[in-house]
């Protein structure tokens, strides 16, 4: 089975992809230049009506999937992987991916996108200021949740698709928007949390994933902007 996978460089579906890397899955990635607005295109419209990224097309499905924790938690259904095997965890599994999805990805869309919701720059300005530290109390939230668990993982001692997830929106936090985004050094100060962002940036899988996308350097302690950035 051959999976194929939407994706623009560095937007949310590089959390899918480096899902499938480290499922080990057979995919093709089908770029979509957001340059050139594609993913509002008639063509792209067929498999998600809000013009969004990821979009992963499944054979065994009868629709395309897209919204970035439903691909997840399919991926890691389908494939007995990146979750907790213990049924008894599967409550918790569940909460964090939601609230990394729900929470923390939300706020940092607003962060990122805020001509979206205030209409002058100064109600833009006024607004980032509550987000920065909404998304950093976040932060502290999921460093304290991994210390409860003692493990090098959000979950505990195994990797899950919700480190894919929460690393990649740390990443994000540091970068945009471009000149008032979370500052490296307050990640850094969580412990836990930077370890979780070191080793995963070490992995092969993880790593194959950013490179198939142009992506180099570090990947998620004070990340450099991508070559071309589309955000």
């Amino acid at each position: 089975m051959t999976y194929t996978l939407f994706y623009s460089p560095d937007s949310a579906n590089i959390v899918v992809r480096m899902a499938l890397e480290e499922i080990g899955a057979t995919f093709e990635a089908l770029e979509v230049d957001r340059r050139e607005n594609a993913q509002r295109s008639p063509a792209f419209l067929k498999f998600n009506p809000q013009g969004l990224l990821p979009v992963l097309v499944d054979p065994a499905q009868d629709e395309p999937l897209f919204e970035t924790a439903a691909i997840l938690l399919h991926l890691a259904d389908a494939h007995r992987m990146l979750k907790p095997l213990d049924a008894r965890a599967r409550g918790r599994f569940l909460k964090w991916l939601f609230f990394l999805s729900n929470t923390l990805h939300a706020d940092l869309r607003i962060a990122f996108y805020t001509e979206r919701y205030a209409d002058n720059a100064q109600s833009i300005a006024a607004l980032r200021v509550p987000l920065r530290s909404r998304v950093l109390a976040h932060l502290v939230l999921l460093d304290a949740e991994m210390a409860r668990h003692a493990g090098p993982w959000l979950l505990g001692a195994e990797l899950s698709v919700c480190d894919l997830y929460l690393a990649a929106c740390v990443r994000w936090a540091q970068l945009y928007p471009r000149g008032d985004a979370l500052p490296a050094t307050a990640v850094q100060a969580l412990p836990r949390l930077a370890g979780l962002l070191q080793q995963l940036g070490e992995r092969p899988a993880v790593r194959k994933a950013f490179a198939a996308e142009g992506i180099a350097g570090p990947l998620f302690l004070a990340p450099e902007y991508p070559a071309n950035p589309v955000v």
